[in-house]
């Protein structure tokens, strides 16, 4: 990536990307903007194989973006048409463990920003660390805890947003409440939990999976919430879904965590993912 650190602070940054994208856009489509953008986590990019009159540009096309180099994300940023609604999807998002910075990892949250989104979708693969989740789950985020670099740490941007962003419902109840109608209509059964966020890349040790439950978390990963923040600082409202990959609660003696794994069991989900995705979409 060609930017400089420094110069993420800088808006022309943004706006030099943004001009590219919107660009290729108007080439295809006209002059129309996204109602949603929607992050595809590990092994949830299957959601942009639906996604009907498609424009892929590669990231590696797009002026100042981070490149995918995490396993299960191809790296493209898709625009087209899902429920009925003009969207942009990231199939492959950044993250710290692969030594970005957060103003690099948050980077096309700000993009999609400037594109015209209303809304951010997130997902990713979890670790379940309730008790009751079991493989293949998919649980609504209704909040989340912290533990990495707070993406907004620095100079801010009062064109995005607030020195001080509240936090007080990074996750919208009115989304929520459609993919609950959504999930009856669709029989599908549904968790809802506090999704924590630690840096990776190693997967936690067992002592850590309990102190995660104890202070409250359901379910852990290695990203979401750094674009969730971004995403809130810029008044966008969020709909976040993980999807259970592993039971992080119960080690038998030969159970180990494989990334491999967590790939496959995203994919076997993400097509119930992307039907409730789907049908948010479909309402707004």
């Amino acid at each position: 990536m060609s930017t400089q650190l420094s110069n993420m602070f800088d808006t022309s940054v943004y706006e030099e990307a943004c001009g590219y994208i919107s660009g290729r856009v108007k080439e295809s489509f006209g002059e129309r903007k996204p109602i949603a953008g929607v992050i595809l986590g590990s092994g949830l990019g299957g959601l942009a194989d639906v996604i009907e009159s498609s424009l892929v540009i590669p990231y590696s096309d797009i002026p100042h973006f981070p490149q995918s180099t995490a396993v299960g994300h191809k790296g493209n940023l898709i625009f087209g048409m899902l429920g009925g609604k003009f969207i942009v999807a990231m199939q492959g998002r950044f993250h710290y463990y692969e030594g970005y910075e957060m103003r690099q990892v948050t980077f096309p949250v700000r993009i999609m920003k400037l594109l015209g989104i209303d809304y951010l979708f997130v997902s990713n693969a979890a670790g379940g660390v309730n008790y009751d989740y079991r493989v293949g789950d998919l649980m609504i985020i209704r909040d989340h805890i912290n533990l990495m670099p707070n993406p907004l740490v620095g100079k801010n941007n009062d064109r995005f947003g607030p020195r001080f962003p509240d936090m007080t419902r990074p996750y919208d109840r009115t989304l929520i409440a459609k993919a609950e109608e959504v999930a009856e209509r669709l029989g599908y059964s549904l968790k809802k939990g506090v999704y924590l966020a630690g840096t990776g890349p190693t997967y936690e040790t067992p002592s850590e999976y309990e102190y995660f439950r104890r202070i409250g978390a359901d379910a852990v990963g290695m990203s979401t919430v750094p674009e969730v923040i971004v995403a809130r600082h810029s008044g966008i409202p969020v709909f976040g879904m993980s999807v259970i990959t592993n039971e992080a609660h119960h080690f038998a003696d030969d159970f180990v965590n494989d990334g491999d794994d967590v790939v496959k069991a995203a994919n076997e989900a993400a097509g119930r993912m992307t039907a409730i995705f789907t049908g948010i979409l479909e309402s707004l």
